[in-house]
């Protein structure tokens, strides 16, 4: 199974469910402007939060690397979707097309292999974050925005297996709140007293939860 254009597959899927057809034009069903740029820079800034970077305070902080990661899904949503406008819209090939693009980076070999803690320390670690982030608005190819992703990835702990996982996981969720109310604000995001990521996650931890599983664990748990 090639993880990449599965996953391509349901990002098109959920973009196309949730923004209607033809999204890629940067327009949504009901008339909102997308920015995938915007939504992904946004996001690599709530990542950098969950680092102590702050010199004013919580000096002795560790950073929540189980939040990096479910930032990084987050990004990877935005960064697809990017990708697969780019792909249509400058007729640069079809979603199999993008997926032999990102096997073909050059990183591409360190995010199928065993995950290995990173070395760098936390300011490193920021300054990834912070090249994807100068990548994005410096008119660099698609190509070079997924391999910059790359190594904010498998900085954060995730390679193509745990990150498949989670963004499965994150994909469900996302269908999850749009089935209960989340566009017109009457999804109940927080439950007993955690975001719903984190019930996901634990759901997620039985290695053995299908993807209709999940949704059933995620419909248990909804605060009602």
């Amino acid at each position: 199974m090639d993880k990449i254009l599965q996953m391509l597959q349901l990002q098109q899927e959920l973009n196309d469910a949730t923004n209607g057809e033809g999204w890629e034009k940067g327009i949504t069903k009901n008339g909102k402007l997308i920015d995938w740029k915007r939504c992904t820079y946004l996001e690599c800034a709530e990542l950098i939060e969950s680092y102590p970077w702050k010199h004013w305070k919580n000096i002795d902080a560790k950073p929540d690397y189980a939040n990096i990661q479910i930032e990084a899904v987050d990004i990877w949503h935005f960064i697809m979707s990017q990708g697969l406008e780019d792909y249509k819209m400058k007729s640069l090939g079809s979603i199999e097309d993008l997926a032999k693009a990102i096997h073909a980076l050059p990183n591409f070999s360190h995010f199928t292999a065993d995950i290995i803690p990173t070395t760098k320390n936390y300011y490193e670690q920021i300054e990834v974050v912070e090249v994807l982030m100068k990548t994005l608005f410096c008119g660099d190819s698609t190509e070079a925005l997924m391999e910059a992703f790359i190594d904010v990835a498998v900085q954060s702990g995730l390679n193509i297996d745990a990150l498949y996982k989670l963004y499965v996981g994150k994909n469900i969720l996302n269908k999850f709140r749009q089935d209960h109310g989340y566009k017109d604000g009457s999804y109940i995001k927080i439950w007993n007293g955690e975001e719903d990521n984190v019930t996901m996650q634990s759901i997620l931890e039985d290695d053995s939860i299908t993807p209709e599983g999940l949704y059933e664990g995620l419909e248990k748990a909804y605060p009602r």
